[in-house]
């Protein structure tokens, strides 16, 4: 079985101060596909691609991690970027130029995890096929995997965001969010207790907290884990490996519903994610690791 991930393919160029323009492969499901492939998990990613020199570099990059493409229809006229800008810590802002227009989805049955989210299930036409896809996905017993990634310089609207995660977040057994999603979502909320709140209804959920590690939680059950120690390059895409991160181990482990877990096993979870996400941030762009590196 193969692991389906839905959502924009864009590319992500990087301004550092000082240097000229670097354009990486990106786009949060584009991430979250190469860096679950390359953690040994088959992988599909569906997306929009257009016949340009920037569909080439998404296409070569999903090719070299042995990423399955499901290009949809119809094709763009030009390939979404984002220009990131870095500030002193590594952080990055965006400014996005990208289109969400497929006229279908595949059939999620044939999958054995689906994972959406980012722009991918906010941003319409295409966010309306996102929303269906989840129901369907659940109703057929496929687990589903949500990262909303909110992303307010797309959608500035935070009523927008809040209503696509009550859409999709009932249907999901797997939730992953990052700080600034959860303060953008549920503002105020501290995020150890927000994690239990969300998991109560049965997902296991994760909050990332940047250089302060991450909090997971379970049925019943909480942890927090600590990043590991780097020097931070930039932290393009590092939520991204975290989130393949999850799901390479979830998949090794079968799928556990979130209340078949211990605490040893939320902790170890936690450690692996958060392991993989310290790596991409050592290094430029959104380059997530290799099993081996692991």
């Amino acid at each position: 079985m193969t692991a389906l991930i839905v959502g924009e393919a864009l590319v992500d160029v990087v301004q550092r101060d000082g240097a000229e323009p670097e354009p990486h492969a990106g786009g949060s499901p584009f991430n979250v596909a190469v860096g679950l492939a390359r953690l040994d998990v088959a992988t599909r990613l569906a997306t929009q691609l257009a016949p340009d020199a920037y569909g080439g570099l998404l296409k070569a990059g999903l090719r070299e991690s042995e990423v399955i493409l499901e290009a949809l229809e119809p094709a763009p006229a030009r390939t979404s970027t984002a220009r990131a800008s870095l500030a002193a810590d590594g952080s990055a802002t965006y400014v996005f130029d990208l289109t969400w227009e497929p006229a279908a989805l595949p059939d999620p049955g044939a999958f054995e995890v689906v994972h959406v989210g980012s722009l991918g299930t906010a941003l319409d036409p295409g966010a309306r096929l996102v929303a269906d896809l989840v129901v369907m996905a659940d109703a057929l017993g496929v687990p589903v995997s949500f990262d909303p990634n909110v992303r307010l310089s797309v959608e500035p609207d935070h009523a927008v965001w809040r209503r696509v995660f009550e859409s999709i977040a009932p249907h999901a057994s797997i939730i992953k969010l990052s700080d600034e999603d959860a303060a953008a979502l549920f503002p105020g909320e501290d995020p150890w207790v927000l994690a239990q709140q969300l998991a109560s209804d049965g997902a296991l959920v994760a909050i990332t907290l940047g250089g302060d590690g991450a909090v997971l939680a379970s049925s019943g059950l909480a942890v927090r884990v600590e990043a590991p120690p780097i020097e931070v390059v930039d932290t393009i895409g590092a939520g991204d490996s975290f989130m393949a991160a999850m799901l390479s181990w979830c998949s090794a482990y079968s799928w556990p519903a979130a209340d078949e877990l211990d605490l040893t096993e939320l902790t170890d979870l936690g450690a692996y994610a958060a392991g993989a996400a310290a790596i991409t941030c050592s290094r430029p762009g959104a380059d997530p690791p290799r099993l081996a590196e692991l």
